[in-house]
């Protein structure tokens, strides 16, 4: 059975306002910075790896938009400047591909209900096991290490 899915970077909105104010929701500063060597910096703003001498920032963003124990604040790396976003958003992020994620389901209610250490070549298989589960709302991709957010996965019929 083939799952129809929404991937979701971080709202352009957001970043507008975050960027404009200099700050993160959380009063941190934003400092853009442009490293020869950040080649490879996830960026969730577009959902691709930054190239080095980019310039880009690191913030803090609570993904969760329903509150409850899961509701937590991390780092992410954006653009320090606008960008276009992500443009493709019924696919998985080719610049995460080579990336194993973690994949935390949640239900409609901010529960975590699963979680499945993924490989990029099988995302699509792995987002589509979450799906049968019908208490699974949407996925968050993470870090397979630190455990840093870096999107979310929606059903596409439900994706806002």
């Amino acid at each position: 059975m083939t799952t129809t899915f929404q991937v979701s970077a971080l709202p352009s909105g957001d970043l507008q306002r975050i960027r404009a104010r200099g700050t993160d929701d959380f009063g941190n500063a934003i400092v853009g910075q442009a490293d020869s060597d950040a080649d490879g910096v996830p960026l969730r703003c577009c959902l691709r790896e930054a190239a080095a001498g980019e310039r880009f920032a690191l913030i803090a963003w609570q993904p969760a938009d329903v509150g409850g124990p899961y509701a937590e604040v991390g780092p992410v790396f954006i653009h320090a400047d606008s960008c276009d976003g992500y443009p493709t958003d019924n696919v998985y992020p080719e610049g995460f591909r080579h990336r194993n994620q973690l994949f935390r389901a949640y239900d409609r209610d901010g529960w975590q209900v699963d979680n499945r250490l993924v490989e990029g070549n099988d995302a699509e298989s792995a987002i589509g096991d979450l799906f049968d589960r019908p208490e699974v709302s949407y996925v968050h991709s993470r870090n397979a290490l630190p455990g840093c957010y870096m999107f979310t996965i929606s059903r596409a019929d439900s994706a806002a």
